[in-house]
């Protein structure tokens, strides 16, 4: 049985170069945002658009947690890996503004990757004979996979008939929440903590990366006042909120903590959606020809669903720096503040993007704050503890 207390696990230049690959579908996935109806994007792609990222990002979230668990960075991890490269650029290249005519190559290409990782789950069986737990723990993965593989490739004739992504939702939702309905001993699905953080961070990292090309669109045009205000508060921005989750990564989150991280990684499968849609709505509040009301209100959404995955991850925090009341609630003021003043000057751009930088900032200093406070906290306890052994 696996009790985390195994030889440290590396991230692997194999997993590197297979998250590479997943930053490129979800910048496919913007794609499906370019087209603009009644000043904002039409809701078949803007569905579109949510249910192609969500599905993305829940493959990666699948294939990590195989190879936390069973990893070797051998030839079968070799082999499996590149054949899902391989069908992820199928589903790539299936996601366009005419994602339905291409229905058909990307659910079989996504029915397939999540069949490999089943038959991944079966071989490593072999190697777990005797322990109960675990062969159990395999084999509802080997169900949820399956399973959403069938609704995966139920939704080609339905969604055909029906014009209606029905069976592709219901996929991602079957993927999400059947692996804490099908019950295993909680000992079976400890995972090495360590190395998802840094799986997680760097497909963080990686996302960050699409922003930033994004964010050159702000230098663009002759250089004047304008356009350096607007790329400096754009650059604010970004730099704000990478710097908001390296304080969790570096500071706060408890990487040796025992735990099957599934709540982590679901909150980073939403943080990183977020994070995505932070890339688009950026580069639409550029868009003259979109209406500043929904694409004001999809700025908003965007930093606040950001946040609240950032600050979810509190729950992973260390004992000393758990979630307190008051940081919550001064939190939630700030952001009530930031959208009401976002709302109210819309139409206002220079003291709109500004207003973005100040509550961007504050939540930085919020968190920068309190990871400092739990750091002197931490030492205080360790002496404290030294002194008394003396």
């Amino acid at each position: 049985m696996f009790t985390g207390l195994k030889e440290e696990k590396k991230v692997e230049y194999l997993e590197l170069i297979y998250d590479l690959i997943f930053v490129y579908n979800l910048g496919r996935n913007n794609m499906l945002l370019t087209g603009v109806e009644n000043g904002f994007v039409a809701w078949e792609s803007f569905a579109a658009y949510i249910l192609s990222s969500l599905a993305v990002i829940q493959i990666w979230n699948f294939s990590t947690f195989y190879m936390n668990r069973f990893g070797r960075n051998g030839v079968r991890d070799h082999v499996w890996i590149i054949i899902n490269m391989y069908l992820l650029y199928y589903m790539g290249q299936g996601t366009s503004m005419s994602w339905a005519d291409f229905r058909t190559r990307y659910h079989v290409a996504w029915a397939l990757i999540l069949i490999n990782i089943a038959i991944q789950y079966i071989l490593e069986m072999r190697n777990q004979r005797g322990d109960e737990d675990l062969e159990k723990a395999i084999r509802n993965m080997v169900i949820v996979l399956f399973g959403e593989a069938a609704i995966v490739l139920l939704a080609i004739p339905v969604e055909d008939a029906m014009g209606f992504p029905v069976c592709t939702m219901l996929a991602i939702v079957f993927g999400i929440f059947l692996v804490w309905l099908l019950p295993t001993p909680e000992d079976a699905n400890l995972v090495d903590f360590r190395h998802l953080t840094e799986r997680a961070m760097l497909y963080v990292v990686f996302t960050f990366g699409e922003m930033i090309i994004a964010l050159a669109g702000y230098f663009e045009g002759s250089f004047n006042v304008s356009t350096a205000y607007f790329s400096l508060m754009g650059f604010l921005i970004v730099v704000g909120l990478f710097l908001s989750y390296e304080m969790f990564y570096n500071r706060i989150v408890d990487k040796n903590l025992l735990t099957s991280g599934r709540e982590y990684m679901l909150i980073h499968v939403f943080l990183v959606f977020g994070m995505n849609n932070l890339t688009n709505a950026l580069e639409f509040m550029r868009e003259e020809e979109m209406s500043l009301l929904p694409k004001t209100i999809f700025l908003i959404s965007s930093f606040l669903l950001f946040y609240l995955c950032l600050f979810a991850l509190f729950r992973y925090a260390k004992r000393q720096m758990r979630l307190r009341r008051e940081l919550f609630l001064l939190a939630g003021a700030l952001s009530v503040i930031f959208a009401a003043g976002m709302l109210l000057l819309r139409e206002q751009m220079l003291f709109n993007i500004a207003f973005s930088v100040v509550y961007v900032g504050s939540m930085f200093f919020l968190i920068f704050r309190f990871g400092r406070l739990g750091n002197r906290t931490r030492k205080a306890l360790r002496n404290a503890e030294n002194v008394e052994n003396r």
